[in-house]
């Protein structure tokens, strides 16, 4: 087979690829050297802006099949026949570091699933905690400058992360969580991911049920401790990308079953908390996880940028069937990851190979833009309606609507009888082993002992203390100990 040739981006064969052009044997180089230019040129523009949050990120591809009857509950097309099998891509990330962040590090993790169904993309994106930290949309710029680097130290400060949190008592729930056993995935292979906010899904009857969804990891969960994860960054900075790429690679193909907690939209306005608030869960023993089918990756991106670093997921790619609910967070995040999308990548993102539609062909009116390749054809109209038999509206819904009611302004959301932001936290850590309990303390001790305001100690004490007396009296101790050292 004859050797290809190397060509410039507009497919001129290159003579000489290791030598610029000169202006004699050692003169300078020539402006003319449009092969030397060209190169430099795209070299300096290899790298996009990275994403704010879940910049450093690994993603593999797989499928979903169905194994369980969900359509007593939804409409979608890709979960309506047991055994059906639709492509996806998932991505899973850390949230606060930046691109060049170690993989094995205390943060919660992002877990997103493109499902490239008949019916269009489905963006599930979540996160490997069944909650968060914030519970309205507002705060989530504020939470994030927190949680990175100080702009004036550049690194990030004790000082402001807990004293975001002291002002923030509903994060108590997920504070609890990142400093607990979980809160350091050993790999991406072995964490639970969870759709933490809450959706609708729609039935062929129109009836509308709120859903919560988990991905139970079959490997099995395994976490790190702060030592062992010190000594994973200091071997293997890029430790979970290691471990997925060569877990695939020699034929592992990891999985996790797919369960949901289902509500009829009627028992909403009478649960006993907000079930819209994303600091909270569902208890089982309310709505108990049902199988839905199973998730399996069995192949490794060609190219980590392309199909990596460009992946875009958005909550707003909905299809028929399943829609959104009320949750604050969920509704900011429609607009913010979308809006994301299309300044790091441009307007045209969807037309990328990783986010196109690859089971049904996108039909619209959107045109231009930057790096636009979807050519409709000369007498292709850029307007609708119209007379030409361009794509049409379906007049059906994707999703049931969700009643509204009262004065538009900014509203606290409506009171439940159990809401608080306490109480959840206090449950979870009564679940844990002493060992659990122990190492728990160590960790949040460990972070709020650094802080150099006695009123921001003293407002953090104040959430685990009403969270728990003896979780409470467990960190101040040990706060008070680190800091008499």
């Amino acid at each position: 087979m004859s050797q290809r040739v190397l060509t410039t981006e507009s497919g001129a064969p290159v003579a000489d690829n290791q030598n610029s052009a000169t202006a004699g044997a050692g003169g300078p180089l020539l402006l003319q050297d449009q092969h030397l230019l060209e190169k430099l040129a795209r070299f300096n523009r290899e790298r996009i802006p990275e994403r704010v949050v879940h910049a450093r990120g690994s993603g593999a591809y797989g499928h979903f099949e169905v194994t369980d009857d969900v359509t007593e509950f939804t409409y979608a097309d890709f979960l309506s026949t047991v055994g059906r099998r639709t492509e996806v891509f998932v991505r899973f990330s850390t949230v606060a570091d930046s691109l060049g962040g170690a993989d094995a590090v205390r943060d919660p993790r992002g877990f997103a699933v493109k499902f490239y169904t008949e019916e269009g993309n489905y963006d599930l994106v979540g996160n490997n905690t069944p909650v968060f930290f914030i519970k309205d949309p507002i705060k989530f710029p504020d939470f994030i400058h927190s949680q990175k680097r100080d702009p004036f130290t550049g690194r990030q400060e004790p000082d402001n992360v807990w004293d975001f949190w002291a002002h923030s008592p509903e994060a108590t729930h997920q504070v609890t969580w990142l400093m607990g056993d979980r809160g350091i995935p050993a790999s991406y292979r072995h964490m639970n991911g969870y759709g933490s906010h809450t959706y609708q899904w729609t039935n062929s009857a129109g009836e509308a049920f709120f859903v919560k969804y988990h991905f139970k990891t079959n490997q099995g969960i395994r976490c790190l401790s702060a030592e062992q994860a010190a000594e994973t960054v200091g071997r293997d900075a890029n430790s979970h990308q290691t471990d997925l790429l060569q877990a695939i690679e020699r034929g592992v193909r990891p999985s996790w079953t797919l369960y949901v907690q289902l509500m009829p939209a009627a028992e909403a306005d009478g649960y006993r908390f907000n079930p819209f608030d994303l600091t909270k869960v569902w208890p089982h023993q309310d709505y108990p996880l049902r199988r839905v089918g199973r998730l399996v990756l069995d192949r490794n991106p060609d190219n980590v940028f392309a199909e990596v670093e460009q992946a875009a997921f958005s909550p707003n790619n909905f299809v028929p069937g399943i829609g959104p609910s009320p949750d604050k967070m969920l509704q900011g995040r429609l607009f913010a990851y979308a809006d994301a999308h299309r300044y790091r990548l441009g307007v045209n993102h969807t037309q990328l190979a990783v986010n196109a539609p690859r089971a049904t062909t996108a039909q619209n009116y959107g045109r231009d833009g930057l790096m636009a390749s979807n050519a409709q054809g000369r007498a292709a109209k850029n307007y609708e309606p119209n007379s030409y038999d361009g794509p049409a509206e379906t007049g059906r819904p994707l999703s049931a609507p969700l009643a509204v009611a009262g004065h538009t302004g900014t509203h606290a959301a409506p009171p439940h009888t159990k809401d608080d932001d306490f109480s959840q936290a206090g449950e979870l850590y009564r679940l844990m082993s002493a060992e659990e309990k122990s190492r728990l303390i160590a960790n949040i001790a460990g972070g709020l002992s650094q802080v150099s305001r006695d009123d921001v100690i003293d407002k953090n004490l104040a959430h685990f203390h009403a969270a728990d007396p003896e979780y409470g009296r467990r960190v101040e101790e040990a706060v008070r100990a680190l800091r008499e050292d």
